[in-house]
């Protein structure tokens, strides 16, 4: 049964001009929890007490679903992690050699290094750990699945596969992903880009190879040219492979146009209001916990 990962409070946040407020990010955490999503990425600790105010209060809320945060190698986003509640972590690793060396000015020994340290802090802490390859789809096979196997080895329980600039086709990520798993036990995931608009088409082609997890956001905003939509995916999976996820076409509307309305009112809050909206009213409802 495919899963799904939803990542609009983290990565859909990064999409140019957006961010939500602390009580817009627990309506749309509720409303993906009462759609009967898998598991949401609530956000990243380390961007500071805004952010982890939002995410603590998350985790108050007893959702159903499973509630984790994006964390980089350092031992302090851990533990910020931990501070807000929250002990399902990912830990996003660079593997790509130019990501490793232009934003980090580190070489695959530290990346190594540091992706140890941290496993082990988070298996001490009793947390449940996904492991992230960034920007996989550029990165040497070889050192690729060193870094999976490392993840394996030391518990962590699924490994994404990350398409960071939206470089692949479906094709080539069916094909990447196969050969990948084959030669792992570990869960995989995978998290695409829309750079070339073809994130939800590779999403199909990930899950055509058999993976079972993958990431989306609602109406697919995020960094660049945003991530794989969930209403698409869901569609194209229920149209071209007879997976019927069962998720609430009247549900799904409200939380696509909930999120639609507030994403327009963070990027220009003065000039809009949405008050009198009827997506706002029911997102409320689910905010009180009534619908």
């Amino acid at each position: 049964m495919v899963k799904i990962i939803d990542t609009t409070l983290r990565d859909g946040e990064q999409a140019q001009g957006v961010a939500f407020s602390i009580m817009e990010k627990i309506i749309i955490a509720r409303l993906l929890d009462s759609l009967g999503i898998y598991q949401i990425e609530a956000g990243t600790p380390a961007l500071g007490e805004s952010e982890q105010v939002a995410i603590s209060a998350i985790a108050r809320l007893g959702l159903k679903c499973r509630v984790s945060t994006w964390n980089r190698l350092l031992l302090g986003d851990l533990r910020a992690s931990l501070q807000c509640g929250i002990t399902d972590l990912h830990i996003a690793a660079p593997v790509s050699d130019i990501l490793i060396q232009n934003k980090f000015d580190q070489n695959r020994l530290w990346v190594i290094d540091c992706l140890k340290r941290a496993l082990r802090y988070a298996n001490d802490h009793g947390c449940r750990v996904t492991v992230g390859a960034e920007d996989a789809s550029r990165a040497d096979p070889s050192f690729l699945l060193d870094i999976a196997l490392l993840a394996q080895e030391m518990g962590a329980e699924r490994f994404r596969y990350c398409d960071t600039l939206g470089i692949l086709d479906s094709k080539s990520t069916f094909q990447r992903l196969s050969d990948l798993k084959k030669s792992l036990t570990i869960e995989l995931e995978y998290h695409g880009h829309n750079n070339s608009g073809m994130a939800a088409a590779n999403t199909l082609g990930a899950i055509k190879a058999g993976i079972q997890y993958f990431d989306t956001t609602v109406g697919e905003p995020g960094m660049r040219a945003g991530n794989a939509s969930l209403s698409e995916v869901v569609t194209a999976l229920k149209a071209n492979y007879g997976v019927d996820l069962f998720l609430q076409r009247e549900a799904l509307t409200q939380l696509n146009d909930y999120v639609d309305g507030v994403t327009k009112t963070a990027i220009d809050r003065k000039r809009h209001t949405f008050s009198h909206h009827k997506p706002l009213r029911l997102a409320k409802r689910a905010y009180r916990g009534t619908a």
